[in-house]
């Protein structure tokens, strides 16, 4: 990261989900007050620290093991002088006092230098780990794996086997960071196979569902889930109803987090009903009313608050006691059917009580949050002032502990607010400070924030839309938008488009370099599209030319449904009619305002930078009137222009790798033309084949090591979703999942210096119905390594696309050397327009180049 003092208040959780394995604090505390009498007795300070610390009550456990640190040193014993650093180190942390958390650890760690074995090495263990947690948080994650490894070599020396399995977990994590996924992969799988082989226990259970809660924020969501039903059925069994209702909870989390809101329900809904303690039935409450919130369930929402609210009154001061109310009040703001006048005072009373406790904790974390939240009930009632002041002071307190991960909602916040006043000025400069806070927290984007429901979708991409909605406001009537707005409009665009990839990957790996489109192709203009509540912005780039910007007003509703429409036209059971017209409307959307413009400046490719469902849709389709697009232009896709290396390919003899499947194969329907097909590109170019039963995972990566072919190709049954789970191809009873797919391709391009040009998915479609998908075709494009990238938007029949797959390769290899990716992709479109048999834009226009188009 970018930012040397940044820190993610998700990972200090994320390294307390196993926090058995880190320090020891395995006490399972009930959620009461805890009061201790003055004690003098230094390992009874421990162990109040850690009860405070366990509550959250993290100012009040500092104090504690300060005190006990300094009776440690006075007596001289510098071991627990050193596990009470330790502490203080977490505490700090949690605290979000990096240098303090830094200093104390350094101090432990030294301290233990002069210390001797056998305990030593478990006080050294459990420092480094701690360390490696603060590494982590302040996006140190070499330092962090490196100090996680020493303490995995200290576990296994003294044979701490809890030890050794925590730091394999917290080591995947930093891997995962780092991009070796296989080397992640194989620890999680180790780790996996300590657990199976343990005999059933209250332990294991919980050591299961917190080892699945890792796993979700790595994304590996489906085994997250096996391993959480294991851990239920195990707790069940035991009659073990802390775990049950524990388990039950991250089961909802789950199932909410992949939409499926009516398991996420009947979870939330069985953890409630069994939970042991009121803390725990109330989260699960809580959770519960956040879905029927968005279900729009009014009646059961309106009961079940009846039901949190009395609980509410009755919470001890605590950090998660504070966040809980915090959660309880921002699901309810996104209940306007249910925020009259009566429950806005209320819940006003409610977070006005967090702010107090958070007060007497001095914690500003928690403040910060309670003050927001706060500034947004006043917002909500349009009382800006208030509102305004209320903000102001969160983002101070968040500022002050650098917790960029709340910081950028209240930039975010204030900003809606100087909207609300007439202030444009001052409200884009505030929305422009709210996405650069985004842009340093790259890796806080793609983690799920248990604690308050963190969203992609409604807590980071309204931000970077809403800056770009304010910057393509002009100042006044008779004004046209300024370069300077237009130019961050178009990069902010472009910052949100890597924003989904990385959130849809859940890693911040995907490096980016502005370029400009004159240093790529002086023949090409960029049209960047973006769909905003209230019309279809279009900003044009043209090389050498001050940027362009035209829109159509039009509420976002009505524009999906145009796009809706049109790529349903695209089947031939449609009227060929009502397909033109749907066509040509959306033609005079993007490109009839610029077509002028394009004719003089001598634009031969348009690359369109588009945006939600227009993804979906090929460009290469629509119609002037006369003609359709790719009759008059050259046409590629990209996220953005600082994604992409633009280099052209080497003709020389093209060689290729193709791989496929014609059979039937596990429930997919035979492909017979992807015999024909991978035969005649064969003729075309020099090729190694892997068909049917030899495109085995194992015969494919070891065709890729030995092979250094510039081109891949595939063809067989694959889908792109905007879950990375449901985004792969079909090999030969087995599937290869696009981060499977990504680390194929990465690892030959690690060890071979010959670049993938071109990797080709012939057969592969958009999952149905999913207004996301093209993300998966992005992300695939992006993280495969491959410069340019062919798919298809929709299945296509099988003998149009072996025809198709021919002729690109014929033209892609042809005497013509200058002929770019592109150009061979629009040839092998024209082939098919002019053929009688394949003329309907359903057989060739759903083929799209994704990337580098020379």
């Amino acid at each position: 990261m970018s930012n040397p003092r940044l820190k993610s208040y998700f990972f200090r959780l994320t390294s307390f989900l196993v926090g058995l394995f880190l320090v020891g604090l395995t006490t399972l505390i009930p959620s009461v007050t805890l009061s201790f009498p003055p004690s003098n007795n230094p390992q009874l300070l421990l162990e109040q620290g850690r009860q405070f610390y366990e509550q959250e009550q993290f100012n009040r456990a500092l104090e504690i093991w300060q005190q006990g640190e300094q009776i440690f040193q006075q007596q001289g014993d510098s071991n627990n002088q050193a596990l009470s650093l330790n502490y203080l180190s977490l505490a700090y942390q949690a605290l979000g006092q990096w240098d303090k958390a830094q200093k104390t650890i350094e101090q432990s760690l030294e301290l233990l230098k002069s210390s001797q074995p056998p305990n030593s090495q478990t006080l050294r263990a459990k420092a480094l780990n701690t360390l490696g947690s603060l590494q982590l948080a302040q996006g140190q994650t070499q330092a962090a794996l490196i100090s996680w490894q020493e303490a995995e070599t200290l576990y296994t020396q003294i044979g701490d086997e809890i030890g050794h399995i925590g730091t394999q977990i917290n080591q995947a994590q930093a891997l995962q960071q780092l991009g070796f996924y296989r080397r992640s992969a194989d620890l999680l799988t180790t780790v996996s196979q300590y657990f199976q082989s343990q005999p059933d226990s209250s332990l294991k259970a919980m050591g299961l569902r917190n080892f699945a809660n890792v796993l979700m924020t790595l994304g590996e969501l489906e085994k997250a889930k096996e391993i959480l039903q294991q851990s239920l059925a195990i707790s069940q069994h035991l009659k073990d109803q802390n775990n049950q209702a524990a388990t039950l909870l991250s089961l909802g989390n789950l199932m909410s987090f992949l939409d499926k809101a009516q398991q996420a329900l009947i979870n939330y809904q069985k953890a409630a009903e069994i939970a042991p303690d009121s803390f725990s039935q109330l989260k699960a409450q809580i959770n519960q009313l956040d879905i029927l919130i968005k279900q729009q369930q009014w009646s059961d929402a309106k009961i079940l608050i009846s039901q949190i609210q009395p609980q509410l009154s009755n919470l001890t001061p605590s950090r998660r006691n504070i966040y809980i109310r915090v959660h309880f009040v921002s699901i309810l703001t996104q209940a306007d059917p249910l925020l009259n006048d009566t429950l806005f005072n209320q819940l006003v009373l409610i977070i006005a009580q967090g702010v107090k406790q958070a007060e007497t904790l001095k914690d500003f974390r928690a403040q910060s949050y309670s003050l927001g939240t706060l500034g947004t009930l006043y917002e909500l009632k349009k009382q800006g002032q208030e509102a305004q002041i209320l903000t102001e002071k969160a983002i101070k307190l968040a500022s002050t502990i650098s917790a960029e991960d709340i910081l950028y909602q209240w930039q975010w916040q204030l900003a809606r607010i100087l909207e609300a006043q007439g202030n444009y000025p001052q409200a884009i400069a505030t929305n422009t400070l709210a996405v650069n806070t985004l842009q340093t927290l790259r890796k806080d984007l793609v983690s799920i924030n248990p604690e308050l429901q963190f969203s992609f979708r409604e807590s980071v991409e309204p931000v970077y839309r809403n800056l770009i909605r304010l910057l393509l406001i002009p100042e006044s009537q008779s004004e046209q938008i300024s370069q300077s707005n237009l130019i961050q409009a178009r990069q902010v665009l472009e910052s949100l488009q890597l924003a989904e990839l990385e959130n849809f990957f859940r890693e911040a790996c995907i490096n980016a370099i502005p370029k400009q489109i004159e240093q790529i192709d002086p023949t090409a203009a960029v049209i960047s599209a973006i769909i905003l509540t209230d019309r279809l912005g279009v900003i044009l780039s043209l090389p050498g030319q001050p940027l362009r910007y035209y829109e159509t007003v039009m509420p976002k509703s009505k524009i999906e449904n145009t796009l809706d429409q049109l790529l349903q036209s695209l089947n031939p059971a449609f009227s060929n009619q009502i397909r033109l017209q749907l066509s040509q409307q959306v033609y005079n959307w993007l490109i009839a305002p610029a077509e002028k413009v394009l004719e003089e400046a001598n634009i031969e490719t348009l690359v369109f930078v588009l945006d939600g469902i227009l993804r979906n849709l090929p460009m290469s389709a629509l119609y002037d009137g006369q003609n359709y697009l790719v009759e008059n232009y050259k046409i590629a896709l990209t996220p953005g222009l600082q994604l992409l290396d633009p280099q052209a390919l080497v003709k020389r003899k093209l060689k290729a790798v193709l791989a496929g499947v014609s059979e039937e194969n596990q429930g997919f329907s035979p492909l017979p033309g992807v015999k024909v097909e991978i035969t005649e590109i064969s003729q075309e170019i020099i090729s190694t084949s892997l068909l049917n039963q030899e495109f085995t995972r194992s015969n494919f990566q070891q065709q890729l090591e030995k092979t250094p072919f510039p081109i891949i190709h595939l063809a067989t049954h694959g889908q792109f979703s905007s879950d990375p789970e449901e985004t792969f191809v079909l090999a030969w009873q087995d599937t290869i999942k696009v981060k499977d797919l990504q680390n194929l391709l990465r690892y030959r391009e690690q060890q071979i210096t010959n670049p993938v040009e071109l990797l080709v998915l012939s057969a592969c479609q958009t999952a149905t119905g999913d207004q996301q998908a093209v993300l998966g075709l992005a992300g695939m494009a992006v993280r495969s390594g491959a410069r340019s990238t062919i798919a298809t938007l929709w299945a296509v029949r099988d003998q149009s696309t072996a025809q198709f797959m021919t002729e690109f390769y014929r033209f892609l290899s042809g005497s013509q050397p200058q002929m770019s990716k592109a150009e061979a992709l629009r040839q092998a479109q024209l082939t098919l327009i002019n053929s009688p048999q394949f003329n309907h834009p359903f057989y060739w226009s759903a083929f799209v180049l994704v990337g580098n188009w020379l």
